[in-house]
């Protein structure tokens, strides 16, 4: 099968493509990513030995641009749309599979214009627009949150599910700021850490590249052992250490939370698009599976306060909603529509 992956922008997209790709190599398919200039895209694929052929396209996102800026984000998505046709054409691609983002517009365009079966994966409680707008031509639609989607788990690393553990005490705290760093969870971070090194608890602190140095002199200054990371690979690791979290919403972290059974306090982003952080942690408040306040509205009471919570429920819970070797189910649903 020859499968062109498509999408990205953010880590969110792309951790659901780089799944992707691992279990189409395992089976043998040649894969083309077709991606952005922009975002984080070339950080993922550029010179990924699993891949067949990368193409980074001059594109941009469209939704927060107006004027002028917005008719020249159209042209570059219409001039990178005809590159796509080209690509999908002469590689003669069985299918596309699109993780959402701007960067996946050229080609799910171009898939639709030359009737190549067309996949989508959502990975948001919110529609993104791009995905609601090419929702009623895909060949199938994938979303963990969708009750009609032929696959409802979520593509995580499997080692997420390898050391899932449920949770019964809470020896240690791990406050996610992402690859980016979220300045308000890294200051939440440090308001917290004396009183939960008090209470005996151990912190875990990934805090992004760019907060890296201000949180690491601030620990050292008030004397606090919290162990500071900028960005890692070792995340994995550290969440199999980790009883309790407070993090952003983004759909790859929470599900990633899921998978290894790892409560969560989150706080969403209030500047996503559609508020989707927001609605991707309620799908778990509302099974009274997660904690969750606005910025605006959280207090570092009300995350201690949790702490007294009997947490095991919950870890079994999320543990439950969570699905093995969904990458793998998403990838033989679609070589089953295909073949």
């Amino acid at each position: 099968m020859r499968v062109v992956l498509t999408g990205g922008g953010t880590g969110g997209h792309l951790s659901i493509a780089s799944a992707l790709l691992r279990v189409l190599r395992q089976r043998g398919d040649e894969v083309i990513y077709i991606g952005s200039t922009s975002g984080q895209d070339r950080t993922w694929f550029a010179g990924e030995e699993a891949l067949k052929r990368v193409y980074f396209l001059e594109t941009s996102g469209v939704v927060n641009k107006k004027g002028w800026r917005k008719v020249v984000s159209l042209f570059h998505i219409f001039r990178a749309f005809l590159t796509s046709r080209s690509i999908l054409t002469s590689s003669r691609v069985d299918a596309v599979i699109s993780v959402g983002g701007f960067s996946a517009a050229p080609a799910s365009l171009a898939a639709v214009s030359l009737k190549i079966p067309f996949f989508i994966h959502e990975q948001n409680a919110v529609m993104g627009r791009l995905n609601a707008l090419l929702k009623p031509y895909a060949t199938a639609f994938f979303s963990s949150y969708d009750a009609d989607s032929a696959v409802k788990g979520y593509p995580v690393n499997q080692k997420l599910f390898e050391t899932a553990r449920i949770r019964n005490a809470k020896h240690t705290i791990i406050f996610l700021g992402g690859s980016q760093g979220a300045e308000f969870i890294n200051n939440l971070a440090l308001q917290m850490a004396p009183k939960l090194l008090a209470r005996g608890m151990q912190v875990i602190h990934q805090a992004g590249d760019r907060d890296y140095e201000r949180l690491k002199t601030a620990y050292a200054s008030q004397n606090l052992h919290v162990e500071l990371y900028g960005f890692t690979k070792a995340l994995p690791k550290l969440l199999e250490r980790s009883d309790i979290a407070v993090s952003r919403a983004g759909a790859s972290t929470l599900w990633e939370l899921c998978a290894n059974g790892l409560p969560a306090f989150y706080i969403p982003y209030p500047y996503a698009a559609g508020d989707h952080q927001y609605y991707n942690a309620q799908f778990l408040v509302t099974r009274q599976l997660a904690w969750c306040r606005r910025q605006g509205d959280v207090t570092a009471e009300q995350i201690l306060a949790v702490l007294d919570d009997d947490i095991a429920p919950m870890s079994r819970g999320i543990m439950a909603l969570a699905e093995p070797d969904a990458s793998e189910k998403i990838i033989q649903h679609i070589e089953g529509i295909i073949s």
